[in-house]
């Protein structure tokens, strides 16, 4: 399975912290924000992952970055410098992709919880969304369900939503993603919508969902309200257990992507941050 970050856009509403800075690189409590959904995939067990931005902001990413050989993965660029939405990311990526399936998500959604990493063991064909329960759903795509329990739609932004659940920002497909993104029609804002993609998959009865649990935490890191929520979120956690959420040399390292001589190098880098620090008690630790 290969991957996408979608971390374009302009983040008009975060101005004016994003005036400087692309929205994914701000700083969710001690991290940046593209931190969070690259540990996702990379828990996944997702080492080829493509990240898609404007061209602009580009070089600042691979400064961070890099081609990811130094976490045991690989990471490859595109840009999409017009919002041209969601939809259009696979066709952006169709050589990375091939013929393999392709999780998609969005650069600014931050998921935490015990179960992440299994969401997409059981994934074989078809489209795989995920849910999640929110008090304003008339504020996403929500799902709609028929009496068997299975989506029988997604409504974009509903006046009267037809449930509580939303679908986020994280989405996995087969390979026939690529051809369907290529017959969707621009809505009427002019973008290509991932919702497009989702009915589509509904009409060929195979769209499958995953309910997130009151054990899995979600944000939309979209507004200042929502950065704030996030990072307090996150200092709560790992200040409470000493431990760090989205480290992704922690995660490359438990993972088996990369050995303990490289995580020293890795260490190096960081020179006496507390994140450094926190590194190197890595090695130290039994687990």
């Amino acid at each position: 399975m290969k991957a996408i970050i979608l971390a374009g856009g302009n983040g008009t509403r975060l101005n004016p912290i994003t005036s400087p800075v692309n929205k994914h690189l701000l700083p969710v409590y001690d991290k940046p924000m593209i931190y969070y959904p690259l540990s996702n995939l990379m828990l996944f067990g997702i080492r080829d992952i493509m990240i898609i931005s404007k061209s602009s902001d580009l070089d600042a990413f691979k400064k961070l970055l890099g081609n990811g050989r130094s976490l045991g993965i690989n990471i490859e660029y595109a840009t999409q410098d017009e919002p041209r939405g969601i939809a259009d990311a696979f066709i952006i990526a169709e050589d990375f992709i091939g013929d393999d399936s392709v999780a998609l998500i969005l650069g600014d959604n931050i998921f935490y919880g015990e179960n992440i990493r299994k969401m997409s063991l059981d994934f074989q064909s078809g489209a795989k969304v995920f849910l999640y329960r929110v008090s304003d759903p008339e504020r996403y795509g929500v799902a709609e369900f028929n009496e068997e329990g299975k989506v029988s739609s997604i409504v974009e932004k509903p006046t009267t939503p037809p449930s509580h659940w939303a679908v986020t920002g994280l989405y996995i497909y087969d390979n026939r993603v690529v051809d369907i993104a290529k017959k969707v029609q621009p809505s009427d804002r002019g973008e290509l919508e991932i919702t497009s993609i989702n009915n589509e998959y509904i009409k060929l009865g195979e769209l499958h969902y995953e309910q997130m649990n009151r054990g899995v935490a979600w944000f939309d890191v979209g507004t200042v309200d929502s950065l704030l929520q996030a990072s307090t979120f996150v200092h709560s956690i790992e200040s409470r257990q000493g431990i760090k959420i989205s480290c992704i040399e922690e995660v490359a390292h438990r993972m088996g992507f990369i050995n303990n001589l490289e995580l020293e190098e890795l260490i190096k880098l960081q020179h006496k941050s507390t994140y450094g620090i926190y590194l190197k008690s890595l090695l130290e630790e039994k687990y």
